[in-house]
């Protein structure tokens, strides 16, 4: 699906600076978009100040360069000096934290560029295509309308962006314009070895320690076609690793012949359980985390269920019935 981004041209425009928001534990297409369009606007003559509703993780540190990302605080009072508000790689309330509550007190332009089925009415202009591979390649599309160069700072967090939701390169809706940007990108100074290295080479202990025990604990589920990992609290402490070394644990399980539907549940403080969801082509997983107040993609999906971590998997797995009769 083409958007037009003439709007968003407009929308630009009619103010000279911006609050730039992305997802809770922002991964790398939501900070690759983020800081990528950052540049861009900047590029326009633009002030923006880019702000996360939770931390950077050490995984995606090296993305900013600048340390310009900085944590959400509903009492910064130096948000009231930007006119406008665009949000990036999400469209759903639940994924911005404290920021929807600020972003409703603020009469001023919102946007949201996103590419994920699942939406809420932000309140401002919505550029989303669901058939885009990873919000870097709506980005990627804007920037050239708006005929902002690629420079190699751009070019790079883009390239980061599109690769790691695409599964560098390896989903099935990557296709053949995804590699004819990728291509243009490196052409404009992206280093795709360097960014695989980043992204994938600088594994701590701690992380290599969480994987070994959370995997020890890996169970199937009806007839064997669900498997699903779960991530404790206490698993953190005792492995030395942080909660943002659980990224990816999910594609164990989804890497398993028969498996049909992959899930990861990880224990939050208060009670309350993360759930990620990994589904083959034939499942339409983003409905089932809809009914648990999440969503997503078709084949990729989350929520996050105000239960324990035992309560969350029985309901889980209950609601995961109905797809195998």
């Amino acid at each position: 699906m083409d958007i037009n981004w003439q709007p968003l041209s407009t929308f630009i425009s009619q103010s000279s600076s911006f609050i730039l928001m992305t997802h809770i534990r922002p991964d790398a297409d939501a900070l690759g978009s983020q800081l990528g369009l950052a540049l861009g606007l900047e590029y326009l003559g633009k002030k923006v100040k880019t702000v996360i509703p939770s931390s950077v993780s050490p995984r995606y540190r090296f993305m900013d360069q600048g340390k310009r990302v900085d944590r959400f605080i509903m009492s910064d009072e130096s948000l009231s000096n930007y006119e406008a508000i665009i949000v990036v790689d999400t469209g759903t309330w639940n994924q911005i934290g404290e920021f929807g509550s600020y972003m409703r007190s603020r009469d001023i332009p919102k946007a949201v560029i996103d590419h994920h089925r699942t939406q809420d009415d932000l309140g401002g202009i919505r550029f989303v295509d669901t058939s885009a591979e990873a919000c870097g390649k709506l980005i990627y599309d804007a920037l050239r309308y708006l005929n902002v160069p690629l420079t190699e700072q751009i070019s790079s967090l883009l390239f980061a962006a599109i690769a790691m939701d695409t599964g560098w390169f390896r989903h099935s809706s990557t296709n053949e314009s995804t590699f004819g940007i990728a291509k243009e990108l490196v052409a404009a100074g992206a280093n795709p070895n360097l960014l695989y290295d980043h992204l994938f080479e600088h594994n701590s202990q701690g992380r290599i320690k969480l994987i070994g025990r959370v995997i020890e604990r890996l169970s199937f589920a009806l007839n064997d076609r669900v498997a699903f990992l779960e991530v404790y609290l206490t698993d953190f402490p005792a492995t030395g690793s942080v909660p943002s070394d659980s990224e990816d644990l999910i594609d164990y399980p989804r890497s398993i012949d028969g498996v049909e539907i992959a899930i990861l549940f990880i224990e939050q403080s208060s009670q309350t359980t993360k759930v990620s969801f990994r589904s083959r082509l034939n499942i339409d997983i983003d409905k089932i985390a809809e009914e648990f107040g999440g969503g997503g993609h078709r084949l990729a999906a989350g929520a996050l269920i105000n239960a324990p971590i035992a309560e969350t998997r029985k309901r889980v797995l209950q609601a995961l019935e109905k797809l195998f009769v």
